[in-house]
């Protein structure tokens, strides 16, 4: 998987000495989401790191430059998680810097160059979380010759240890191979000029082609010996069975038997939705639901079932949400739970869930403007003093626990409380509201998780 030979002076043109002096670099980042398609940005990305490493980029403002354009082609994406990551690291940290004091500097196939202070600085700014905008609208030459700041200590350990992880999970074999292309030594300063022409040619012979020689590596041929044969002389013997002792049939029982995994939960889930389960038949289905974890994917619960598992078997509604959390349905059932007609059931799965988990703030919000519009559209009058004491006793409970920031929805509950004030729980309620507009109430500073609401019908 190589370049093209247009693509290839495409991309030598971008990087040409007289553009990148000439062009800001956030200009050069533009032209190569211009002139290539996403999905040639590895091959781009890999010839990049073959200029880099065998000095096919001499000047630091190329180098400057090449390393900006890596580091654009997967911009926006966890630099752990992009191809060229580790190249970042091995600029700021070259293995050789990790050998011994006073150790000769390792040489080796496919090293990357050695980086002056201000380039290191500016690789430094790319995988920071810092605004790019300031230093992506001057040259390459203008930031390397710009003051360099004394270097701060940034880390990048949880980059080098998920890079790590990767390279661990990859054989040993992938890990053994080194570049097929030897680069020359470094050019020592004044020592001879630099053919442009006779650069590119050579560039375009290791970059380009079906069989282009940056994407091989030579790697170590591991032989291993044939097993030997095994000699077996009675392989056929079960042809001929001369002794039925030894040679008797087996039947496989198993055979045919239906899967009954998880048959008797779906049978009471089945029964939960249309009447209350008995106590033995409830923990029957608990004790299930708690051996397997995937079973609850697998009892036959839909979004449009949960109003009827609800107003049946509340306990079970709310083992079975709370195993469900981590669904990818899970806001579909709350959607549904939200939208259902109000009901003490309803509101004891709501309570239980919210002293249990964190739920979706405006899921809460929703659920409380619903019990009020309920309680104010209900024509029955014993009916409506009935919820009006449930919605408030709940809502007591929920400003208790801090479970809901009570000044989103101050107006709302003190006009509900207004309304009904002739109900003892809505003016218990108010004078609540007015403990804690005037401070004197102190709350607890975090959620009692493990508080269990009581809802008096």
């Amino acid at each position: 998987m190589a370049l093209s030979v247009d693509q290839c002076d495409t991309l030598l043109s971008i990087l040409d000495l007289q553009s990148v002096r000439n062009f800001t670099l956030e200009a050069l980042c533009n032209d190569i989401h211009k002139k290539f398609e996403t999905r040639d940005f590895f091959k781009v990305g890999t010839c990049i790191v073959m200029l880099l490493q065998n000095n096919l980029l001499p000047e630091p403002e190329q180098r400057l430059a090449a390393i900006t354009l890596l580091y654009e082609l997967y911009r926006g994406e966890p630099l752990a998680n992009t191809p060229f990551g580790s190249v970042f690291i091995h600029l700021l940290h070259p293995p050789e810097h990790q050998s011994n004091v006073g150790a000769p500097k390792l040489e080796y196939p496919g090293q990357l160059p050695r980086i002056f202070p201000q380039e290191k600085h500016f690789i430094t700014q790319l995988m920071s979380d810092v605004p790019k905008d300031s230093f992506m609208k001057k040259t390459a030459v203008q930031v390397i010759n710009a003051d360099t700041p004394q270097q701060t200590m940034t880390d990048f350990s949880m980059i080098q240890l998920l890079l790590a992880e990767k390279q661990s999970e990859l054989p040993q074999t992938c890990k053994t191979g080194i570049p097929v292309i030897v680069s020359l030594p470094e050019k020592l300063s004044n020592s001879y000029t630099s053919d442009a022409e006779a650069d590119d040619s050579i560039i375009k012979k290791l970059a380009t082609g079906d069989d282009a020689p940056m994407n091989k590596v030579y790697k170590p041929e591991f032989v291993t010996l044939a097993p030997p044969l095994l000699n077996c002389q009675d392989e056929l013997v079960w042809l001929n069975p001369t002794t039925p002792k030894e040679h008797a049939p087996v039947y496989d029982s198993s055979m045919c038997v239906p899967d009954i995994t998880g048959y008797e939960a779906r049978q009471l889930m089945n029964k939960a939705y249309k009447s209350a389960l008995s106590i033995p038949q409830q923990q029957q289905l608990l004790t299930e639901l708690e051996n397997d974890s995937k079973l609850v994917y697998h009892i036959g619960l839909t979004p449009s079932k949960l109003p009827d598992l609800v107003e049946n078997n509340p306990l079970i509604a709310i083992e079975v949400l709370l195993k469900l959390m981590q669904s990818k349905q899970i806001t579909e059932y709350f959607s549904v739970l939200v939208n259902m007609e109000m009901s003490l059931h309803s509101m004891e799965v709501v309570n239980r869930l919210t002293t249990t988990v964190d739920l979706p703030t405006e899921f809460v919000h929703l659920y409380i403007s619903n019990c009020i519009s309920t309680c104010e559209t209900i024509k029955d009058r014993y009916m409506q003093n009935r919820l009006v004491r449930l919605v408030c006793v709940f809502l007591q409970s929920l400003i208790r626990n801090k479970i809901i920031n009570v000044q989103e929805l101050f107006i709302e509950v003190q006009a509900f409380c207004i309304e009904f004030s002739r109900i003892r729980e809505a003016a218990a309620l108010f004078r609540l509201l007015k403990q804690l507009e005037s401070g004197e109430l102190g709350l607890v500073s975090s959620p009692t998780l493990n508080s269990k609401a009581k809802l008096d019908g």
